[in-house]
């Protein structure tokens, strides 16, 4: 397979670092090499954000129709182009086929759902008691916005972060994760051909940790979008706070999933087995803690090892197959370590732990406790826990025990019972009677910290990518 090779895209054109600096990538499925992309400094940081400021004027000044038509020509493409991007997420992030696809047709839905913001800019008028005095306050676009989005999700959270900038009137600096770099490539391209101005979306590649602070802190960036970890989000939202800058958080947490005594189980374990195995678990969404009361625990465990041990891990490329290899070597060794820490702190191992290549088999542990690390972070890995619950109000206090949820799911047939646990399971999201991984660009999406900081979606949308400007006319 021939090696990609990818720039960074500053004003309308590919740049390469004034260094020369380049960072490679590799394909999860096989370690083979996949990509190298040039590497910024803070040279380029400074580029990107200066092209970001030349096109505010000019940007912001696009009417509703045009930046309406550039976001719904951008899914055209997107859907045009839609082979060539499965193939992409499959090579670069080990995506199976069929969560790539899924990837792409919520993708475009998320932008079809953000060309309608350009036309939800409204202000309002107040009654004034200066007589004859017009007195009213219109919506503006904030200015530069910067969004730093992670690998699991690159399409979707690409083209979320950039396209609500865009849709409001914002130019968008872009710092894709580095593993990445030739799916971001493909959306920064699909942009230009939709006719996107230059200068409005600008990316840049390279290390968070090196250039994350020098982008984040720009005098000229007056907002920051971010998905990933939680330590890092509490790094940036500290930045943003010392710098006086708006920004949105979405990270991890450790979710939980609760089964009471009257569920119905098959749909529950099909939920279970689906919210903590799909792209391995490499999804801030993903199921970590399973909470079932003790009336059905056995049955319940014994339905999901069946399940996990028969989710199909074939070619990437087969439909059928749901689990694929983690992102890299680093994330393979972490992986390993949560589940050793787990049974030498004395959990039981109900199936999993084996691999093939890459891929983790399905593991669920039993008999874990707050000490251990599984039960302490995201693991971001195809590993689940069981705990057992004496009734709902434990299973409550075992899932707000946690270390932040940034959603929950509960499973139950009493409606008053259920609903009594949406209002005080402590997280953001709460989907009763479906797995945890739910998407929607209409609504508030996002946790409450320590998972997130504000919320993304079209509900939020206006309120956080633009300002009021309140006017008089006197005549």
């Amino acid at each position: 397979m021939p090696l990609h090779h990818i720039q960074h895209w500053i004003a309308g054109q590919a740049v390469k670092s004034a260094d020369n600096a380049t960072a490679s990538t590799q394909r999860p499925e096989d370690n083979e090499p996949y990509a190298k992309a040039c590497a910024a400094s803070t040279c380029e940081v400074e580029a990107a954000v200066a092209a970001a400021q030349d096109a505010v004027e000019s940007f912001r000044q696009t009417s509703p129709d045009q930046r309406e038509s550039i976001l719904l020509n951008a899914a055209k493409l997107i859907q045009q182009r839609s082979d060539a991007i499965t193939e992409i997420l499959i090579d670069e992030i080990g995506s199976p086929i069929s969560k790539a696809k899924l990837e792409i047709a919520i993708s475009i839905g998320i932008l079809k759902a953000h060309a309608s913001l350009p036309r939800r800019m409204t202000g309002r008028t107040y009654p004034d008691d200066q007589t004859g005095r017009l007195s009213f306050a219109k919506r503006q676009p904030l200015g530069v916005v910067a969004g730093i989005t992670p690998f699991n999700v690159p399409l979707i959270k690409g083209v979320k972060h950039s396209s609500v900038a865009l849709a409001t009137g914002n130019p968008f600096v872009w710092l894709p994760s580095q593993q990445t770099p030739v799916l971001a490539n493909a959306l920064a391209e699909i942009y230009s051909a939709a006719g996107l101005p230059e200068g409005a979306l600008n990316m840049i590649h390279g290390d968070g940790k090196q250039i994350g602070d020098a982008l984040t802190s720009h005098p000229g960036v007056r907002m920051v979008s971010f998905t990933g970890s939680a330590a890092v989000g509490k790094h940036i939202q500290a930045v943003c706070g010392q710098h006086g800058k708006r920004l949105t958080l979405e990270l991890g947490g450790s979710n939980a999933l609760i089964v009471l005594a009257d569920a119905d189980l098959d749909a529950a374990v099909h939920a279970a087995a689906l919210g903590s195995f799909l792209y391995q678990g490499q999804i801030c969404l993903a199921t970590s803690r399973i909470i079932v009361h003790q009336a059905v625990a056995v049955e319940f465990r014994d339905k999901l090892v069946a399940k996990a041990n028969a989710l199909p891990y074939g070619p990437l490329t087969d439909p059928s197959t749901v689990i694929g290899p983690l992102i890299n070597q680093a994330s393979k060794a972490s992986a390993q370590q949560a589940i050793d820490d787990a049974m030498a702190n004395g959990a039981t191992v109900e199936c999993g732990n084996r691999w093939t290549g890459n891929r983790l088999h399905p593991t669920i542990l039993s008999q874990v406790n707050a000490s251990m690390r599984i039960a302490q972070a995201e693991v971001f890995a195809p590993i689940v826990s069981l705990q057992t619950a004496d009734d709902s109000e434990h299973a409550l206090q075992l899932a707000n025990a946690g270390p932040g949820m940034l959603v929950a799911a509960v499973f139950g047939s009493n409606l008053q019972q259920v609903f009594a646990l949406t209002d005080q399971l402590e997280t953001g999201m709460v989907h009763v009677n479906q797995m945890t991984i739910q998407q929607d660009p209409m609504v508030p999406f996002g946790g409450e910290p320590p998972t997130g900081f504000g919320r993304e979606g079209v509900e939020t949308a206006i309120d956080d990518y633009t300002t009021w400007k309140w006017v008089t006319v006197k005549p």
